[in-house]
């Protein structure tokens, strides 16, 4: 038993011992490397590495004649890789604004566009009346400058809306010109039940 705790406190002795040395070692390898006689910091990177104590492979010189501008190289390096970073996120946003931008101006041309039909069918509906409005006053004045009769005969052929919006015309001009209208003698020269119709049509339809 006694013997076992012997041997127990030599073991640790010999381990202290051994803790001492190897930091004693460690105490002069670093003196060395301040005196210059050696380069400690290679010796010691394999170790310093291994327990996790070495951050970066990258050793400074401090004779090396080219360390600051190594120094501002690397510094400008980052400040680049930073404003590479910012410059990404400014054109992901200008994308993004164009984008927005591309569907707003779409957007506005669609609206242009459908204002721009909605005008040229006003336009065209516009036409057609006028045309239509032309037509008839140059029907009428035809109508009025033939026989009765002969009139008649034209005007039953053509049906009970369009007679109408001819009578229509043809009244109005006599009323401008100061005459009596020709309608009612044409109405009575009709057969008397498309006569009624006729008359039937144009009570109930207004005048534009």
């Amino acid at each position: 038993m006694a013997r076992a705790q012997r041997r127990a406190n030599v073991a640790a002795r010999i381990f202290g011992l051994l803790l001492l040395i190897i930091g004693l070692s460690f105490i002069g390898l670093l003196w060395f490397d301040i005196l210059g006689l050696v380069d400690a910091r290679a010796l010691l990177y394999p170790v310093l590495k291994t327990v996790g104590l070495a951050t970066s492979d990258r050793r400074i010189n401090p004779e090396d004649p080219l360390l600051l501008d190594r120094e501002r190289l690397i510094k400008t390096e980052k400040e680049m890789a930073l404003q590479r970073e910012d410059l990404d996120i400014r054109a992901k946003d200008l994308a993004k604004k164009t984008e927005e931008l591309q569907q707003k101006m779409a957007a506005l041309a669609d609206r242009e566009k459908a204002e721009q039909d909605r005008e040229n069918s006003f336009n065209q509906l516009k036409k057609m009346a006028e045309d239509k409005k032309a037509n008839l006053e140059q029907n009428a004045q035809y109508l009025t400058s033939m026989p009765p009769s002969k009139a008649v005969s034209i005007l039953l052929q053509m049906g009970d809306e369009d007679i109408i919006d001819l009578f229509r015309v043809v009244e109005a001009q006599a009323k401008a010109q100061g005459q009596y209208s020709l309608v009612p003698a044409w109405l009575a020269l009709m057969p008397p039940d498309r006569a009624a119709a006729i008359q039937r049509k144009m009570v109930r339809k207004p005048e534009n």
